[in-house]
Order: structure tokens, then sequence, then C-alpha cells
């Protein structure tokens, strides 16, 4: 789960005297919401967002219309660009990454090398791509939440119980609760269920656990909460 596995490497990037207008132009075409911008050795200098460029240029322009006090076709990436950004490393893991954008509300961050260079970026869509991945949904299969005392011991019992029932699971993913900081819950992707079915799986854990909801065939059936 390190960046490295799932940056974007193929990184479209700005010169330093890249103008805002080519910028604008390649954003349109390319279709991509930040440019990190980069020196003549390729290391990191900046980064420049969808929302510097609107910024910057009026919304209808002729050749020859200024902003900013200078002529817009004069106007470079190096006079919007954010410079020093935030920056992560090939092996970050991409749960601090996920936490990173979401404190900062970035859509994206550059990944860079011991030199400073610059060697990808990782998005928000990079990080759901991830969290598809690690949670199995891709994969298909019912899916079981356990409420679990926040404490060592419930979830490996939990666990254990399940392959006591002939039960293979595929991933499991644990949270907190935000109101119930006493508790977590588990999030139990199973990939067989042996000769159980979803019901008689719930209906002989029911005795012993607080179970939240399970998911299959894409109908969640709620059972608490």
């Amino acid at each position: 789960m390190l960046v490295r596995d799932w940056m974007t490497k193929n990184v479209i990037t700005l010169g330093l005297k890249t103008t805002v207008v080519d910028a604008a132009e390649i954003m349109r075409t390319k279709k991509v919401r930040q440019f990190p911008v980069i020196d003549d050795k390729g290391a990191l200098v900046g980064i420049v967002s969808d929302r510097d460029i609107r910024d910057a240029m009026p919304s209808k322009y002729l050749p020859g219309d200024s902003a900013g006090g200078g002529s817009l076709g004069s106007l470079r990436a190096a006079d919007i660009m954010t410079a020093e950004p935030m920056t992560v490393s090939p092996v970050t893991p991409v749960d601090l990454v996920a936490n990173l954008l979401q404190r900062h509300k970035f859509g994206g961050l550059p990944v860079v090398d011991a030199a400073s260079r610059l060697v990808g970026i990782i998005t928000v869509a990079d990080v759901l791509r991830f969290l598809c991945s690690a949670s199995g949904v891709q994969r298909g299969g019912p899916q079981l939440a356990v409420r679990l005392d926040a404490k060592p011991g419930p979830l490996t019992a939990l666990l254990q119980r399940l392959r006591t029932e002939g039960i293979r699971f595929g991933s499991v993913f644990t949270s907190h609760e935000p109101t119930s900081p006493d508790h977590r819950i588990a999030y139990v992707r199973i990939s067989d269920l042996g000769e159980h079915s979803m019901d008689s799986l719930v209906a002989t854990l029911k005795h012993d656990y607080s179970i939240q909801f399970f998911v299959e065939d894409g109908r969640t059936t709620l059972l608490e909460g």
C-alpha cells in the first residue's frame, strides 16, 4: 500500500516559462486539474491548479488582453504557481496520503524522490482505486459489518469464529465509530460462504455478535443502527 504502486507516473508538467494561456489549453485538452511545475533539471519547484489558471485568466479574452497588471500572453506558470508545495515520497503509505488529501482538501500531491525530482503524482482518483482494490469490492462477494469492542482480542476472535464456520474471507477493514470511541466496526469481505448462506451465517453469529448490516448482490440489509 505504498504510493509507488498506485501513483500516476506519466505526469503532465509545466515549465517555469510555460504561459498561462498554454497551460489553460493543456488543461482543457488533457482534462487535468493540476500541474507540477519543474525546472530545467526536472526538480519540482511548484504546482499550478485549475483554480490558479481560472483566477489568472478572464472568462473571455482576446490576444493582448491584460491580467494581473501585465499582458496575459506574458503571464507564466512561475507567476501563478504555489511554490514549495507539499509532497510525498514513493514509499509513503497510501492511507497517510488519503489523510493529507482529506485534511487539506487537495486533489492530489506530487511524488518526489530523494533528490526532489518529480517521479509521479497521486490523486484522489488513485487513492479510490487503491481502496477499491484493497476492499475487494472489484472481486465481488458479500460483506459483513460487525460491531466490536475497541480493544485487542475481539477482531481475532471474530475471524477465528468465521473460520470455524467454514467461511473464507478476502479482506478485513476496521473503523472506529465517531460517536462511540469504545467500539469499532469490522467490515469483512467474504470470498466463500462454505455451507452457509448469508442469512444462516447472520443467524448463527447474531447470538454472540452485534451485526450491523450485510451486503449481498449489491443489496444492503440493515440489522442494527
